[in-house]
């Protein structure tokens, strides 16, 4: 029986509703009056006033649906719903003693016209929780609902919104704040203690927290990861809320919360861009980028777009990468920049040369290569045929076509090589460092960076792969340490540093301290709640 009424649809439940509805409104005029004279009141000698009651819903329902009480889903309804409420049955009331006025019904106290209200919302208010709290109960019963404990870590603004979110939310039960501001210490907020980090150990432990949500979108990423090393031992999931401007774009939700992003273990903030550098070789030129669907060139396309070429030319051999990068671009570039998917092999001359030559190509960033060490020794003819022989065929078609900037994006592994990988990206460097002294039109130059965070071919992809699937996590040797750089800020440094070239430069991007891959594989299975076996 239960299950049939929850299962009814969704006309039918509204249908019911305003049953509901109209009988409370008149049962509350009933109860009003009752309560005003002190005895069971039923009007029998005035025709008037047993009318306005009997014929209250029909002043009551519209004014009930034009505040949207029946587009509310109960098992959601949250204070703006009750809000609503409020001021649907406060206007109702208003409007219903105003009425009985007119009407010239005598002897009606205006004390009754307050109770009246009063009940009213009660009733319809009350009506509503009492709804979500069954539901609720049912849900739980079910199994369906089961709820974790997290506690909030920023008791500002976000911190709130981000409270009152999770209260209306299946999956998570708020317990805390805990906050860096001494002035917060055991103040109240949303009805949840503040706490300071000095708590967290306690709090986790009495209250069976299983995630703590960062909600300070404003936080350094220093601040971030001292935060992140004091959860570190403390097995629970680390979540985060995305940037500020992301947030700035509507109100905060329980969806928007995100797994720890692993850029906030580099320990170092990002560093500002030169806009004036990141213009030079952009701003109204045209512009074409090589391996475009791949991590690095796809980024390059993102930022690139913003910076408002005059055309953007993207040229990869994958169709699928290609069409993904296409579509993202279409939906975020300025609709004067005209974008131009190409589909085609570096190592295809001709084909480079026409493409370059049609659409008049000023500025080149050739992200095109294979990058997969294992794979390239692998497959060790076609890892130098593709990086080090394409970049020779793209170069030669610049030089041709007189394209004002060539950049190479290389590797560290380029220095003293002891892959095919590294062996092939250098050769590709020689190459064009031999055609930055004979050509006088194009300016050549290469750019090397390490690892970057979340590239394919990166460590950080498989190691959240192999946590998803319990493990284990494969990790070379215990000392392995690595240099990391997010893809953007890789990026954004490319493209500076093609604007400060002369020619034939190899610029080197400074990577900050090394990360430890033992330490960098612990972090990320303490940050999923997981431990170290």
């Amino acid at each position: 029986m239960l299950q049939n009424l929850i299962n009814l649809s969704r006309r039918n439940k509204q249908t019911l509703m305003l049953l509901f509805d109209s009988c409370a409104v008149i049962g509350s005029i009933f109860v009003a009056f009752s309560l005003r004279l002190g005895y069971f009141y039923y009007p029998t000698g005035d025709n008037n006033l047993l009318l306005i009651m009997i014929a209250s819903p029909i002043l009551a329902l519209p004014i009930f649906a034009s505040f949207g009480l029946y587009r509310e889903v109960i098992r959601y309804v949250g204070f703006k719903a009750l809000w609503h409420i409020n001021q649907a049955t406060t206007l109702y009331a208003i409007l219903w003693g105003l009425v009985s006025f007119m009407v010239a019904v005598e002897g009606i106290p205006r004390s009754a016209i307050l109770i009246n209200w009063i009940l009213a919302m009660m009733m319809i208010g009350g009506s509503r929780l009492f709804a979500r709290w069954f539901l609720s109960q049912v849900d739980r019963s079910n199994g369906l609902l089961q709820k974790s404990n997290v506690l909030i870590y920023g008791a500002g603004s976000t911190g709130r919104q981000l409270c009152t979110a999770l209260r209306e939310s299946r999956e998570h039960t708020p317990v805390a704040f805990i906050d860096d501001s001494n002035e917060k210490y055991h103040n109240s907020i949303n009805g949840l203690v503040v706490y300071s980090q000095y708590d967290l150990a306690d709090l986790i432990k009495d209250n069976n927290v299983k995630e703590v949500l960062l909600a300070i979108p404003t936080l350094t990423r220093s601040r971030r990861n001292e935060i992140i090393n004091l959860l570190e031992p403390l097995k629970v999931v680390v979540r985060s809320l995305p940037s500020v401007s992301a947030l700035a774009q509507g109100k905060v939700k329980v969806n928007d919360l995100l797994e720890i992003d692993i850029t906030d273990l580099l320990g170092r903030d990002s560093v500002k861009p030169n806009t004036k550098l990141l213009k030079t070789n952009i701003t109204n030129k045209v512009v074409m980028v090589t391996g475009a669907g791949g991590s690095i060139g796809s980024e390059l396309c993102r930022q690139i777009v913003y910076l408002k070429p005059k055309k953007l030319v993207l040229y990869d051999i994958s169709e699928s990468s290609l069409y993904l990068i296409d579509q993202e671009l279409l939906n975020i570039a300025a609709p004067s920049i005209e974008i131009f998917p190409v589909i085609g092999s570096i190592t295809n001359k001709h084909r480079v040369s026409n493409i370059i030559s049609h659409y008049g190509v000023q500025t080149i960033y050739h992200a095109a290569a294979y990058k997969h060490v294992p794979l390239v020794e692998y497959n060790k003819s076609q890892g130098i045929y593709n990086n080090a022989i394409g970049t020779m065929r793209v170069a030669e078609a610049a030089i041709s076509a007189n394209v004002e900037t060539f950049v190479l994006i290389s590797t560290d592994k380029a220095v003293r090589p002891t892959s095919i990988m590294g062996a092939s990206k250098r050769v590709a460097e020689l190459v064009l460092q031999a055609f930055a002294e004979q050509s006088n039109n194009t300016c050549f130059t290469m750019v090397r960076f390490g690892n970057v965070l979340d590239s394919s071919g990166s460590v950080i992809p498989l190691f959240k792969k192999q946590i998803k699937d319990g493990g284990p996590i494969t990790v070379t040797h215990s000392n392995v340490v690595r240099y990391f750089m997010t893809i953007p800020e890789a990026v954004e440094l490319v493209i500076q540093a093609g604007a400060m070239a002369k020619g034939g430069e190899v610029f080197v991007l400074d990577m900050g301290e090394p990360i430890r891959i033992y330490d960098l594989a612990v972090k990320m299975i303490q940050l999923s709640g997981l431990v170290v076996l």
